[in-house]
């Protein structure tokens, strides 16, 4: 597919094989235009698909609401389909390609009959970025090719982009009958191809976002030689001006998007520290001709967890939604407009369900309910995001909700080192009921439901970034979630967050001499700025301390996670496990020996 004629040939054959397939009234190729938007926009209104909320406090925002079977991922019905089973992985469910091909058509026969069927061209990242990909997405739902409009870069660019380039993620999608027994999202990685059917929500639905961005473009990374992360993107500026650009991965509730759109406390904002958000949710790194990982976001806008996101949490967020919005199984107040759980104003009238409210019925907003949004409109939108090259990563962060053990933040010895801290990294959850606290789910890399292959081979593609020449981000590890024996949080978070990345950027600049230990570097003391801060040294030296013997534990039970994932795991990461293990044995005698 070389040519600009065989690519779209191929585009159109593709198009016409599926319009035999799923039979449409109608076939619409989408031109990404504001006429096209608000063609829909009406189409969906008049359909209750779409209903209008308040004009004057959300002007051009609408609220969508899901069909209450269908308001999430769905692990268990999303495969990976490789010729080989280990190719996808025990991370994966796994079927047969030419058992999945079968399965799905046999359930997009006839599927779009009596609908129209768009054909959605979009580009993943700046659309003149060699770091971009594009796609082209075949839908029956019209929510979905307006989320596509905020989420991608879509329409004739793009569609210029693939003519030009005669490669693209074919994303094939149909929300069926949403009939839970009959929903599937199938990965054909080695084919660049999506299949999912019977689901209209978010990620299973809009294909460009964790179907193409994750699980296609990880396997694409991998065969390329770049990484396709699931990390936001924050620009950290300091009083000369200077910005440094930071990649983090952390599991679900940990406070990605709050880091992301990070708001500096007064302190930092009258020194001159300026916040800029990138990306919320994906990064892709490549390596450049200087050595550095650079980075772009491969989405134009933010599909984000509504509850919790309020005026103390995340004010930028708010800003963000103020208009030209879409909502999906939000509650709405009695005067149309739209309210979540932890929002901090208003009163729901209308639940997710459009159910007038009563708390007997549960929360008034789906748990999960959505927010689809332009980046632009972020108030700490950086004008990088648009920038072809992207930008240079300056460090990468792990983090996970670890209410013990896990200090505070940690600078990892080393790229190896680094990469077995991503790999380790996890969440403690608490279940009061069966009085289950405090119980390990490890995430590596935040990545585990996200990954398009054999997590063993992904966690070598990671190793093998580390060669001559290459000038890497430092790697750090943090945990704004460590608690005291009260049960209390011991670290603000939020917006004090900045005092640790403004340590880590110390580090990447050499200013900042740390304090070694087995586990990695932790900031010597006096070096995290707490100036203005109603915390004790006490309580700071406690956030840092490392535990020997809970790390001695810890690393086993890392030996064991590793082992799990079977004989392609890479000896470089074992004995990395073994060189920190040893470390901290040895810490352990020589407190032996002083106490003896």
């Amino acid at each position: 597919m070389g040519s600009q004629g065989s690519s779209l040939d191929a585009l159109n054959r593709w198009v016409d094989d599926v319009a035999r397939l799923t039979e449409p009234a109608s076939v619409v190729w989408c031109d990404g235009s504001e006429a096209e938007y608000a063609r829909l926009v009406a189409a969906m209104l008049a359909s209750g698909d779409l209903l209008p909320l308040n004009e004057k406090t959300n002007p051009r925002s609408y609220l969508h609401r899901s069909h209450p079977s269908d308001v999430a991922r769905v692990e268990h019905l999303t495969f990976v389909c490789t010729p080989s089973e280990d190719d996808a992985g025990p991370n994966n469910h796994w079927m047969a390609p030419a058992d999945a091909h079968a399965k799905m058509d046999a359930l997009f026969a006839g599927a779009m009959r009596g609908r129209t069927m768009y054909v959605i061209p979009y580009c993943m990242g700046p659309i003149d970025s060699p770091i971009a990909r594009c796609g082209v997405e075949i839908t029956d739902s019209p929510y979905v090719v307006a989320n596509m409009r905020i989420m991608t870069r879509m329409g004739a660019p793009a569609l210029a982009r693939i003519e030009r380039e005669g490669r693209f993620v074919r994303g094939l999608h149909s929300t069926g009958e949403l009939d839970p027994e009959r929903r599937f999202i199938m990965h054909f990685p080695d084919e660049l191809a999506i299949k999912s059917f019977g689901s209209g929500y978010g990620g299973n639905a809009l294909l460009g976002k964790k179907c193409h961005a994750l699980r296609i473009a990880s396997h694409q990374a991998r065969n390329e030689g770049w990484l396709a992360e699931h990390m936001l993107i924050v620009g950290i500026e300091n009083p000369k001006g200077e910005k440094h650009y930071i990649a983090a991965a952390f599991p679900s509730a940990c406070g990605k998007t709050n880091l992301a759109m990070l708001i500096p406390t007064e302190g930092y904002r009258k020194a001159g520290w300026k916040v800029w958000t990138v990306g919320d949710d994906i990064c892709w790194m490549t390596p450049g001709a200087d050595g550095r990982l650079w980075a772009i976001n491969p989405e134009a806008g933010y599909f984000g967890v509504a509850p919790g996101t309020g005026a103390n949490t995340n004010p930028a967020a708010l800003a963000t939604l103020r208009h030209d919005a879409i909502f999906t199984n939000t509650a709405i107040t009695a005067d149309g407009q739209p309210w979540w759980e932890g929002l901090g104003e208003g009163e729901p009238a209308v639940d997710w369900q459009g159910r007038p409210y009563a708390a007997a019925n549960g929360p008034a907003a789906h748990p999960n309910s959505r927010f689809t949004v332009s980046a632009r409109q972020c108030p700490s939108w950086a004008p990088e995001s648009e920038d072809a090259a992207g930008v240079p990563i300056s460090a990468i962060v792990f983090g996970g909700r670890r209410p013990s053990l896990v200090p505070l933040v940690f600078e990892a010895k080393d790229w190896a080192h680094g990469v077995l801290v991503g790999a380790a990294m996890g969440s403690e959850t608490t279940a009061a009921a069966t009085g289950a606290v405090g119980v390990l789910r490890r995430d590596s890399m935040a990545m585990k439901p996200f990954c398009g292959y054999n997590f063993a081979d992904y966690f070598a593609h990671w190793l093998s970034f580390d060669k001559p020449g290459a000038k890497l981000p430092r790697i750090f590890h943090v945990n704004w979630f460590r608690k005291d024996a009260e049960g209390r949080f011991m670290w603000p978070g939020y917006g004090e967050n900045l005092r640790v990345l403004d340590w880590m950027i110390q580090r990447v600049e050499g200013l900042a001499v740390g304090e070694d230990t087995p586990i990695g570097i932790v900031p010597a003391r006096g070096e995290l700025n707490t100036e203005g801060l109603a915390i004790a040294p006490a309580t700071v030296d406690d956030l840092l301390r490392v535990d020997i013997d809970g790390w001695v534990e810890e690393l086993n039970a890392i030996g064991t996670y590793l082992d799990g994932f079977g004989a392609r795991m890479p000896g470089r990461l074992k004995a990395e496990r073994q060189r920190v293990s040893h470390a901290l044995e040895a810490a352990a005698e020589r407190r032996e020996e002083r106490v003896a």
